[in-house]
């Protein structure tokens, strides 16, 4: 059973939720062009891209295929920020693991280091709302996880200051505000808590040997004031 602060902090973040897609609707409503989008995967090779930690990625039939792990896609290109990150991917299986990661202070050279010093927006459909697909793993729950008709997921992730929200296939699912509390460090796995920087450097993670995710659709467009 679900003690009363996880409940609390469920019904917070669905009340979040709910506003955040109410700006947006008057945001669009008002007619606020939205800035063209730069494609950080080229829908080739890894041009940009650089491999930390077990397995591989491979480019195939115009998508970021996971191979093996754990390790770590991260884009070496800059720090991303104040931006809205879209990555469009699709898991082999409800239980395929991966994750994007965000707010990553250094050009990191080892996995661990992106899990404990940024944040994993987190792909796994068949998980607790703290580890399913849109949350924060382990920090911040993803209220629902809308599937798509395909197995083509969009996830957005909007990086606004210190505030983090995640739609995936168009439905807000979660917003998080790095300042807020959060659930206690249960597992060395888990990642550190503590303060992340607004902007940092991405990746994305092939986690294990049966998880098997693409990615064709990789990229960022800056926030509209």
């Amino acid at each position: 059973m679900k003690s009363f602060a996880t409940r609390l902090g469920i019904l917070v973040t669905m009340l979040r939720l709910t506003l955040a897609t109410l700006a947006l609707a008057w945001c669009v409503a008002c007619g606020a062009p939205e800035p063209p989008a730069e494609q950080l995967f080229n829908g080739t090779d890894l041009t940009g891209w650089r491999h930390v930690g077990r397995g591989e990625f491979t480019v195939e039939d115009g998508a970021l295929t996971t191979s093996g792990g754990m390790g770590l896609l991260v884009y070496d290109g800059k720090k991303i920020g104040n931006a809205v990150l879209r990555v469009v991917y699709q898991p082999d299986a409800p239980k395929s693991n991966a994750g994007v990661f965000i707010r990553v202070p250094e050009k990191p050279h080892d996995p661990w280091f992106a899990v404990h010093k940024g944040y994993e927006v987190q792909i796994e459909d068949g998980a607790d709302e703290f580890h399913r697909t849109g949350s924060i793993y382990s920090l911040s729950p993803a209220t629902e996880f809308p599937a798509s008709e395909d197995g083509w997921n969009t996830m957005e992730i909007t990086l606004d200051g210190q505030v983090t929200r995640v739609s995936v296939n168009g439905r807000m699912v979660n917003e998080f505000d790095g300042t807020q509390e959060v659930p206690e460090r249960k597992r060395w796995f888990e990642p550190q808590r503590g303060p992340r920087p607004d902007s940092g450097y991405v990746g994305l993670q092939n986690h294990d040997q049966r998880s098997i995710v693409r990615f064709r659709e990789v990229s960022v467009r800056p926030l509209v004031d």
